[in-house]
């Protein structure tokens, strides 16, 4: 089983990187944008022997504890 992750900063937290796509989309012509973020993808792929919902508890608990910030 496979889990694919996306980590993003909170709405609160400075993105300089996103501000910086931001500029450079505005400077190629691309009016409409608005809100972007940036961030990370993980896949994760998990050994054998759980059912779909302890894999999905098991995910939930590696994203709260170790690809969150607190």
């Amino acid at each position: 089983m496979k889990a694919y992750v996306y980590v993003t900063l909170k709405k609160t937290v400075l993105d300089p990187q996103g501000k910086t796509i931001h500029g450079a989309l505005n400077k190629m012509g691309y009016k409409g944008v608005g809100r972007r973020a940036t961030g990370k993808y993980f896949e994760i792929v998990l050994n054998g022997g759980l059912d779909k919902a302890a894999a999905k508890a098991e995910v939930e608990r590696m994203a709260k504890e170790v690809l969150c910030i607190r």
